[in-house]
């Protein structure tokens, strides 16, 4: 039997290993968090959305259908968000090329928003968010910590 250790040189496996972080850059710690709990609040609110919408397909079916694909298209986001997440941590260069890519789509997402005049002010601060975010992963010691994973070998999309 394996004696539990609260160590922080004991290698952490299963659960505990999403939350290790002491090996990445200050930026880097910063980033994870933000898109980890941006991701994970935006697959909730998506799935609570889609919820939500079936209410309204008793009402107006055909603007439930719109409110229904939207929140898809939310929870998909969040779910991203956390994947490229837990690949940027690992030092995947392609997972910060997704995560530029969906600050991005953040940003197509708060024009088409403002210019429908409907908008909430939400998606222009969700925007600045990730656009912080974004810089983050971009900065010279997080370049550093991307070229040394490269050399490690852990550049790779899986």
């Amino acid at each position: 039997m394996r004696a539990m250790s609260n160590s922080p040189s004991a290698p952490r496996t299963g659960f505990a290993r999403i939350f290790a972080v002491a090996a990445l850059p200050t930026e880097l710690k910063v980033s994870f968090w933000i898109w980890f709990v941006g991701g994970i609040l935006g697959l909730l609110g998506g799935l609570l959305g889609m919820l939500a919408s079936l209410v309204l397909f008793a009402a107006a079916p055909g603007a439930a259908t719109q409110v229904l694909l939207l929140m898809l298209l939310a929870a998909s986001v969040g779910a991203a968000q956390i994947v490229f997440a837990l690949a940027m941590k690992e030092g995947k260069h392609r997972a910060r090329l997704g995560l530029t890519a969906l600050t991005g789509i953040t940003l197509v997402l708060a024009l088409a928003n403002g210019a429908m005049g409907v908008g909430q002010a939400g998606n222009w601060a969700a925007f600045l968010i990730s656009l912080a975010a974004t810089v983050l992963l971009w900065l010279p010691r997080s370049q550093a910590f991307f070229a040394a994973a490269g050399r490690r070998g852990n550049t790779s999309s899986e």
